[in-house]
């Protein structure tokens, strides 16, 4: 029996998606359509799109396809799903390269009009942001209400800042100072947070990027103090997996900024690293590093795109409750020659993440998003900016990472 269901014209299937993933759900979502002669189908776990069908191919060429079916209905049926997980990218990965798809006419729109290859531009000619939500807020977080006009700089570049906030309502548009120019490339509504982990945890914590009000904008203050005590009680090991996603995040944006003011120089750096995680490889296991350091890269047609590093306290690998867009299924691990790490036990972890409260999860959500689609940018400006060569990066075959 379906528990959702509507008009593909209301929901697209990129809002689908999200509702679905911000519920975690499990299930088949189903997509009929007059203009085609089979219902496409996708399977979803735990939120997250595992298999795809569209009467004519499957796994994430379908699912890319399926973008193209802008008429249409949708029904969602709880269930289990046994399928093999043969789509493993990142859900705001697929949701923008979908979109970019059909919008760039490399995926064929469903309808009485057929469209073909062909480049679109934005209105005027600017640049598309991508725009991140989240679920509803849990009030009982909230302990006050702030209001911004356009144009308001709620937090700057910079600046110190202890405090956290949910967008009840509105967009916010994220930017960072390159040595060129204010770089904006991101917006985040409804749903979304303002600020980050860090925000609570140290006095005196830096903002990285500034945000602004683009329209009126509602925001809610979080309780710092319920979200540090819920940190404080984490295991040692999820807390490091808390600040490591925050630093995370930070880097990749930090790395946004390396690749346009000098992306040629990432590269060279990058020669004297030793895979040790290939992109694309199965990799089960979740390691901390305890000395040296490594590089995150991902692999796209030019050869490799540096994003960003990691040092001591920070985890790499299979993260077994959200997916980054990184490694191992989109990203490489470059090590340092003296990276020395640990084993940290993903069982444990899942279990323990099963039981935070549905606020914290979103954060962690909405911060795996956040890094996602970062790296996304970061590739689009490092293509851009076409300064890779295959023959700059190192050609070593991976090896397993040691203890």
């Amino acid at each position: 029996m379906a528990v959702f269901a509507g008009n593909l014209e209301f929901l697209n299937l990129g809002e689908l998606i999200q509702v679905l993933g911000n519920n975690n759900s499990t299930g088949v979502l189903r997509l009929t359509s007059k203009y085609a002669q089979q219902p496409g189908r996708i399977h979803f776990k735990s939120g997250d799109p595992v298999d795809a069908s569209d009467g004519k191919t499957k796994g994430l060429d379908a699912l890319y396809a399926l973008f193209g079916w802008i008429e249409g209905e949708f029904d969602f049926n709880e269930q289990s799903v046994d399928n093999e997980n043969v789509i493993n990218k990142n859900r705001m990965e697929i949701i923008l390269d979908g979109s970019r798809l059909v919008d760039d006419g490399k995926t064929e729109k469903l309808g009485p009009v057929t469209f073909k290859k062909g480049k679109s531009a934005g209105k005027g000619g600017e640049k598309v942001l991508p725009l991140i939500k989240g679920p509803l807020v849990d009030y009982m977080y909230v302990v006050d209400e702030e209001e911004f006009d356009e144009g308001a700089e709620i937090v700057i570049e910079g600046n110190y800042g202890n405090w956290m906030w949910v967008i009840l309502e509105g967009v916010v548009e994220i930017s960072k100072q390159t040595a060129q120019r204010d770089l904006k490339f991101m917006r985040l509504s409804d749903g979304a947070f303002v600020g980050s982990v860090a925000s609570f945890l140290a006095e005196g914590s830096v903002r990285s990027t500034t945000a602004t009000a683009v329209g009126s904008v509602q925001l809610g203050m979080l309780d710092s103090q319920h979200l540090v005590n819920e940190y404080a009680a984490m295991s040692q090991e999820m807390r490091l997996v808390i600040s490591g996603l925050d630093n995370r995040l930070k880097e990749a944006t930090a790395g946004i900024v390396k690749i346009v003011d000098n992306a040629a120089k990432l590269v060279e750096e990058l020669k004297n690293r030793k895979p040790v995680i290939e992109q694309g490889k199965k990799e089960k296991r979740l390691f901390v590093i305890t000395k040296g350091t490594v590089t995150i890269a991902r692999q796209t047609k030019g050869g490799y795109v540096p994003l960003f590093n990691l040092s001591k306290g920070n985890f790499f690998g299979n993260l077994p409750f959200v997916n980054l867009g990184h490694e191992p299924h989109g990203a490489s691990v470059f090590a340092s020659k003296d990276l020395k790490i640990a084993t940290m036990d993903n069982d444990t972890l899942h279990k323990e993440y099963q039981g935070m409260t549905p606020v914290f999860k979103n954060i962690v959500e909405n911060t795996a998003t956040r890094i996602s689609v970062t790296t996304l940018l970061a590739c689009e400006y490092f293509k851009n900016i076409n300064r890779l060569s295959p023959k700059q990066v190192a050609k070593d075959k991976p090896s397993s990472p040691k203890e």
